[in-house]
């Protein structure tokens, strides 16, 4: 795949040490790290490898990658294995996607303590869900479901603002145990959706060891202000949106693995960076057919800050499975329903074997961009290092996501 004319990286390496230096001591050490990474991903300061096709004699430089979780060019690879892992559990039963977007009042306390608000986010919603579809009112079932966490619109604004800009849970909401169908659907009924969030949430914004509110925002440590701030978010009404998938559960998956392993924006988004900024185009759902693509552009600064905004915390998980979905019974839960609804296992695509090679060569599995052949790995360069071998002189420089 050809290498996009504009990268997030270039933006960083043109204007990441004047920002940086411009925000010394409001800059996290997670972000600095992301910034560092992505300026680095799949250039000599990370080292790499050179091959060299057996039949043309092509030759070619790639680079490592970062894999940093936040770079728009790495973990390619591992979003379309989770998507392919993800399509061999579907099951042909009706499945739901829901949306839980976050109220807007919540937005400041969570920027400045992603960990603990996005943690009782998945927790509230899970709960919301799980309790409803247990109700004999609604379904009177187990459910399982995927939870991803989404925070970034399509016009790069801070999360969340509208119901365009959700920063709130992508659920794909799972499948029913067999002997409870045909049973209405629990999620047909959205008033019950909306009357549990709008207490869990707010309720459970108090800090999970002492019931305060000093972990979640200074200016408001002290219990009785943080009470008051809390107390008219108990009489909104959460945004849940549930609807049967227009395209099936499969396009379903396909939309969440673009934010399972990548964060913010795609570099194929990006148009132009000058003087004027950062241009790239979004889609604003509000309007059908072809008008709804546009384009924006932001100051160059202020789209570095608005990419490091969704920049998650150390170890956090965006991807959660609950219910019969849960991990650790995941596998004999599925193959219990397909027992039940008599549906063969998906069988596995034979992979491709491999080609061989001796001791001293490796084999990319990309084929020779020239004819075809076998691109064997004849030089591996440290980080920081310079190849010794270098393209031919009619040939370009290949990235290669070895991710």
């Amino acid at each position: 795949m050809p290498r996009p004319e504009l990268e997030v990286a270039d933006v960083l390496r043109d204007h990441g040490a004047a920002w940086r230096s411009a925000n010394a001591g409001h800059v996290s050490l997670e972000q600095l790290k992301v910034m560092s990474a992505i300026e680095r991903c799949r250039t000599a300061a990370l080292g790499g490898h050179v091959a060299r096709c057996e039949d043309c004699s092509h030759t070619l430089i790639a680079y490592n990658s970062c894999r940093n979780r936040h770079c728009p060019k790495c973990q390619g690879t591992a979003a379309k294995e989770w998507l392919a892992e993800r399509e061999a559990e579907l099951l042909p039963v009706p499945y739901f996607h829901v949306l839980y977007t976050l109220p807007a009042k919540l937005r400041d306390i969570a920027y400045q303590n992603k960990a603990v608000v996005y943690d009782l986010l998945f927790k509230a919603s899970a709960e919301t869900t799980l309790t409803i579809a247990a109700d004999p009112k609604h379904l009177g079932a187990r459910i399982g479901f995927i939870s991803v966490l989404h925070t970034w619109g399509f016009r790069s604004r801070p999360p969340p603002t509208c119901a365009h800009d959700r920063a709130g849970r992508r659920l794909l909401a799972g499948w029913i145990e067999v002997d409870c169908l045909p049973a209405p659907l629990f999620l047909d009924g959205r008033g019950a959706l909306r009357a549990v969030p709008s207490a869990v949430p707010a309720d459970a914004a108090r800090c999970p060891r002492c019931g305060t509110a000093a972990v979640l925002r200074r200016s408001l440590a002290d219990k009785t202000a943080f009470e008051r701030y809390l107390k008219p978010l108990r009489k909104i009404k959460w945004v849940v949106d549930a609807r049967e998938p227009f395209a099936g559960p499969r396009q379903v998956l396909r939309y969440l693995s673009r934010y399972t392993h990548r964060v913010a924006i795609s570099n194929r988004r990006l148009i132009a960076a000058d003087h004027n900024g950062v241009t790239f185009r979004y889609k604003d759902y509000r309007i059908d057919g072809p008008g709804r693509y546009k384009t924006m552009t932001l100051a160059t600064d202020e789209f570095i800050r608005r990419f490091l905004i969704h920049v998650l915390p150390k170890r956090f998980h965006r991807i959660r499975h609950y219910g019969l979905l849960a991990s650790g019974n995941r596998a004999a839960n599925i193959a219990r329903a397909r027992e039940l609804l008599a549906t063969p296992s998906p069988s596995k695509e034979p992979q491709p074997s491999e080609p061989t090679a001796t001791d001293e060569q490796h084999v990319l599995p990309c084929p020779c961009p020239c004819c075809g052949g076998r691109m064997i790995v004849i030089e591996t360069f440290a980080r920081g290092c310079q190849p010794k071998h270098r393209p031919m002189p009619t040939s370009q420089e290949i990235r290669i996501d070895t991710s």
